[in-house]
């Protein structure tokens, strides 16, 4: 059973999406949940988090985590080099860093360019897809990604962060 769109991309204030990769897939995000963009450097590791949180870094004064997007969908490649990147998310109250393999560019999608997200038992649990993007021959997965940076199984609430 497919999932309907409308909740997730209708509640988007704009349908502007950073497109990045991670291995052989393209994704988008909302563009607006996205403060910054920065080269992947070294992070201070946190004992016993999750294997795809990397640890945090200080970015003028706001101690971020930074969650590698790679591990967390299993990818089996992890490397780190010159086009890998960390794309700074920022929602609510929070800010959040996410590593990905490169970030390719902003495009606007309308309406008839987006359909639901077919229910796949895959790494990435449809209920964080907005939907599918279609730009020409490329197919995008868009992600809800407050949803799933401020979901349990992230291990980024308040009292894990800070706490």
């Amino acid at each position: 059973m497919a999932t309907e769109i409308g909740s997730g991309v209708s509640n988007l204030s704009n349908n502007e999406f950073l497109t990045f990769t991670l291995g052989s897939e393209e994704y988008g995000l909302d563009i607006l949940k996205v403060q910054e963009i920065r080269g992947y450097d070294a992070v201070t590791s946190i004992a016993n988090m999750p294997e795809f949180i990397k640890g945090v870094v200080n970015l003028r004064g706001t101690i971020v985590p930074i969650v590698d997007l790679r591990i967390k969908f299993k990818m089996s490649q992890v490397v780190y080099d010159q086009f890998t990147v960390v794309i700074i998310l920022n929602f609510g109250h929070r800010v959040v860093g996410i590593v990905v393999d490169s970030v390719s560019d902003v495009l606007t999608l309308k309406p008839e360019q987006i359909r639901a997200a077919p229910e796949l038992s895959a790494a990435l649990d449809t209920r964080y897809i907005l939907g599918l993007g279609t730009v020409d021959e490329r197919m995008l997965i868009l992600v809800d990604i407050e949803n799933l940076m401020t979901s349990g199984e992230m291990a980024l609430t308040d009292e894990v962060v800070n706490g």
